[in-house]
C-alpha cells in the first residue's frame, strides 16, 4: 500500500512540474507571438504578458545581439522557453522513475 501511495505522489509531483514548465514556456511563447504581430503595448493583457515573459526570461532576453529586434526577441525569449521545457520535463521524468 505504501508503495502505491509513493508512486502516486511522485506521479502527481511530476505532473505539477510539467504543468509549471509548460505554463512558463507558454507565457514566453505568447509574448514572442505578440511581439512579432506588433500587439498593442497599451493593452493591459499585452503589458501583463510582456512583464511576465521579461521576468521569466530575465537571464536570456538580451543575451543575443542580432541587428534585427525581432531576432533578438525570438532568440532570447525562445531560448528561455526551450530551457524551461527541457529542464521541467527532465525533472518530471526523473521523478517518475523514482
Amino acid at each position: 500500500m505504501a508503495m502505491t501511495t509513493r508512486a502516486s505522489n511522485t506521479t502527481t509531483a511530476a505532473r505539477v512540474v510539467v504543468v509549471i514548465a509548460d505554463v512558463m514556456a507558454f507565457i514566453i511563447g505568447l509574448w514572442i507571438v505578440m511581439y512579432l504581430l506588433d500587439a498593442n503595448r497599451a493593452n493591459d493583457l499585452v503589458n501583463f504578458v510582456q512583464d511576465s515573459a521579461r521576468w521569466l526570461a530575465g537571464w536570456s532576453h538580451d543575451l543575443f545581439t542580432f541587428d534585427e529586434a525581432w531576432a533578438r526577441v525570438v532568440a532570447g525569449y525562445g531560448l528561455a522557453a526551450v530551457v524551461y521545457l527541457f529542464i521541467g520535463h527532465a525533472v518530471a521524468g526523473q521523478l517518475r522513475r523514482h
